[in-house]
């Protein structure tokens, strides 16, 4: 029935799970048993996302019970979530419970069924809640054979109601909820992947797209400054050069790489090289990033400088970039500013490519500004250093 378990004497109080066995229980109902099964499975195969709330009702339904629903922990938080709620208690659905004090948490500590007696008495969230449990079984939720992530409970308006029967029959719906679980996670994972996909399908052609903007830019700015072929094929393919490297660290990837960490500063001083502007200031304390951040920063500073070439400072000889950086307490605070180029005025509506930058930003949990001045574009980037490190 699952491990043995020294529990607090006020819990205990409430813990009857051994009248379960002492209970005599009516004879078994297997059809229809097994028509709600092979209902659920066909739901499953059908409509995974639709399982969990019919399978919770007929736990209520075939055991007699006043409310049901299933509780998924979430570690990062060492609490319950409730889900699929049905019947009195339905009102609470979404709402949490303590991983460490509550039925739910003992229910995982034995792995096992349990049933509780007026639980209330014990913990005082379910009181103060003004929530009524004559007795509540619950068994645990496995997604295949790995370690419970929750639990199925039901609850019943009235006490000595559960047998052993029902903590039978609840297991197995258990086990159903587990696999149902199983599959709406994979689904998620396959629409995130995806989604994934075809970002980064119009990302790469955005790149490629911008890429021959670029060295279109640079053969014009090689030509203009360079006084012989010779002088002019050794500044072209150095930029060329320069832009691959920078260009490297712009990747994106489903397959894991193990990279080394690299500086904030070289960073920027990669994407920045390909233009060759002496003026351009880079500065601020050492940062170490990590493989993803790196792609992700990357991007940012790969797209403002694609924009800075096609339309502002980068696309004079005259302009320059300073990119500044501090740190205040847990965050990073960047400021991008461009001078001696054209005016800089707000587009009409936004492209890909400044769509990217503002979804970039935000999941690494960041905010971009933009200030459009007469002098040139200066961005104002505030980034967590803990988004840094990943």
């Amino acid at each position: 029935m699952g491990a043995r378990l020294e529990l607090p004497e006020t819990i205990a109080e409430v813990f009857i799970t051994d009248a379960l066995h002492r209970r005599t229980p009516p004879d078994p109902d297997y059809l229809r048993e097994k028509l709600a099964l092979q209902d659920l499975a066909s739901q499953m195969s059908d409509h995974p996302g639709q399982v969990l709330p019919r399978l919770v009702k007929l736990a209520m339904e075939i055991c007699g019970a006043d409310s049901a629903g299933i509780s998924i922990l979430e570690p990062e938080s060492a609490q319950f979530r409730w889900h699929a709620l049905s019947g009195v208690l339905a009102t609470f659905e979404g709402a949490t419970t303590p991983r460490n004090f509550s039925p739910c948490g003992v229910c995982l500590d034995l792995d096992g069924p349990v049933l509780m007696e007026r639980p209330e008495r014990a913990y005082d969230w379910i009181r103060e809640a003004n929530i009524s449990v004559p007795e509540v079984l619950l068994v645990p939720l496995k997604v295949k054979d790995l370690q419970s992530v929750g639990t199925l409970w039901i609850v019943a308006n009235e006490t000595t109601h559960f047998h052993v029967g029902h903590s039978r029959v609840v297991s197995e719906l258990a086990a159903f909820a587990g696999m149902a679980l199983r599959m709406i996670q994979t689904e998620e994972r396959l629409k995130l992947a995806l989604e994934q996909q075809e970002t980064l399908t119009r990302e790469m052609s955005h790149r490629v797209k911008n890429l021959f903007a670029i060295t279109d830019s640079m053969i014009r700015m090689s030509a203009r400054n360079s006084a012989t072929k010779d002088e002019f094929a050794t500044s072209l393919s150095g930029r060329l050069h320069a832009l691959a490297s920078a260009n490297a660290l712009v990747r994106r990837s489903f397959v894991d790489e193990t990279n080394d960490v690299v500086g904030f500063g070289e960073l920027i001083n990669r994407v920045l090289r390909p233009y060759d502007h002496a003026q351009s200031v880079v500065e601020g304390p050492n940062l170490e990033v990590g493989q993803n951040a790196t792609n992700s920063l990357a991007l940012v500073f790969h797209e403002l400088a694609t924009n800075a070439a096609k339309y502002g400072a980068f696309s004079l000889q005259s302009g320059a970039v300073s990119v500044r950086w501090s740190t205040d307490e847990d965050v990073v605070r960047l400021v991008w500013a461009e001078t001696g180029g054209p005016a800089a005025q707000p587009p009409a509506s936004l492209g890909f490519g400044s769509r990217l930058v503002g979804a970039t930003v935000q999941r690494l949990g960041g905010t971009i500004e933009h200030v459009w001045q007469t002098s040139g574009l200066t961005a104002h980037i505030s980034l967590p250093v803990n988004a840094l490190r990943t």
